[in-house]
């Protein structure tokens, strides 16, 4: 019998990982704070506001990533591909600002900048890359310390289990960098980009942790239903990259 190449099997889970994070990383920037979806909901008569920018919905699955590739192929390999990520920020921004800049058919005013139309409504690029600039400019602080603090955590509580209680890291790291990530998302979209739908003659800091506490709380309830999988991931992938015991794969 044919033995298994185990480092086509290595290279082959860690670029699908890996290309699930990025990709992730990349939509969510793009639809970002475009729209914001209110999932409020009633709990004994009482009404529990939770309004999350659409962005946010894909964001859990990039904590997913990061566990996995942190318990399967390391801290180091962990922190690669977060640093690629940012450099993937850089290139979206890149190419948004590339996009606007370049001559097209749009109607110009006398300053030279797209003209409005009658609704006061600029071209749908112009519009997507104004939201996706404030966006990104508090994404990208924000995913550094969060992906850091994630994949630091992680290996913290794997080294003082021993290995052992992946339901313990994988849910630490994740509720601590969450945190992290959603309040400076929220406080930097705010304060520095001005891109938040919050009322005005209210009063400012309540509407600002509704918004805190509400993509935290979406994430962490994605957090907890992701462990199942987490599991099920690691008892088959173990095998399949050949590793035994928490070894892990640094090498690919």
């Amino acid at each position: 019998m044919t033995e298994p190449d185990y480092t086509k099997r290595r290279q082959r889970v860690f670029l699908l990982l890996s290309g699930i994070f990025l990709g992730t990383l990349a939509l969510l920037n793009i639809l970002g704070i475009s729209r914001f979806v209110d999932l409020s909901f009633d709990v004994f008569g009482v009404t529990i506001p939770m309004v999350i920018a659409v962005g946010v919905l894909p964001y859990p699955v990039t904590f997913l990533c990061t566990d996995l590739i942190s318990e399967l192929f390391g801290e180091e390999k962990a922190r690669d591909m977060v640093w690629i990520g940012l450099l993937l920020n850089v290139w979206v921004v890149f190419l948004l600002w590339l996009g606007g800049v370049l001559p097209g058919f749009e109607t110009l005013d006398v300053h030279g900048a797209v003209q409005v139309d009658e609704a006061g409504r600029m071209p749908i690029f112009f519009e997507v890359r104004e939201l996706a600039f404030g966006a990104v400019a508090a994404s990208m602080v924000a995913y550094l310390a969060a992906q850091f603090c994630d994949v630091r955590l992680f290996h913290f509580w794997k080294k003082l289990t021993n290995g052992r209680h992946l339901w313990l890291r994988n849910n630490a790291s994740t509720m601590a960098s969450q945190m992290v990530d959603t309040t400076a998302v929220i406080l930097i979209t705010h304060f520095y980009a001005a891109a938040l739908p919050i009322m005005e003659g209210e009063p400012l800091w309540p509407q600002l942790i509704t918004f805190i506490l509400s993509g935290y709380v979406f994430k962490l309830l994605v957090a907890l239903l992701d462990t199942g999988p987490v599991y099920l991931a690691v008892k088959y992938l173990r095998p399949y990259l050949g590793l035994t015991g928490y070894e892990e794969a640094r090498r690919l």
